[in-house]
């Protein structure tokens, strides 16, 4: 079974309909069959409320995700050990914090990383990625 971890600007692009939504779509659709599986980190989950809180308050982004919730997302706990892999992963590759934990839990788990954020092009031709836009 192939794993995937999602950033903040992947589930954007699910919730709004942005470039890529349809790949996430269709990575959810293998999800509930069985096919894949879906992390992601709980600090990219609370990027993506914070987002949607400032664009458009607060009864929107609850009902986002109140939308999430029953999808077949595993929400991955941001752990001390964690924290630490994301700090020294935004150290070395000059990502933002929020989005090193994307990447140390990529790479904790073996996953690819599902992103439209061209930051991550940072970590190499040898991390696995997803991109949802061209």
């Amino acid at each position: 079974m192939k794993t995937y971890v999602l950033d903040a600007s992947a589930l954007f692009a699910f919730l709004e309909d942005r470039a890529g939504a349809s790949k996430v779509d269709h990575l959810l659709t293998e999800a509930s069959r069985g096919y894949a599986e879906i992390l992601m980190s709980a600090v990219n989950h609370g990027e993506v409320f914070g987002g949607i809180l400032r664009e458009h308050g607060l009864d929107r982004a609850t009902r986002a995700m109140n939308a999430v919730h029953p999808l077949p997302i595993r929400l991955v706990d941001a752990t001390p050990q964690r924290s630490l892999r994301a700090a020294e992963i935004k150290s070395k590759y000059k990502l933002y914090y929020v989005d090193s934990f994307a990447a140390a839990l990529a790479i904790e788990c073996k996953a690819t990383l599902v992103t439209s954020d061209a930051d991550f092009r940072r970590l190499g031709h040898g991390f696995p990625r997803l991109w949802l836009k061209n």
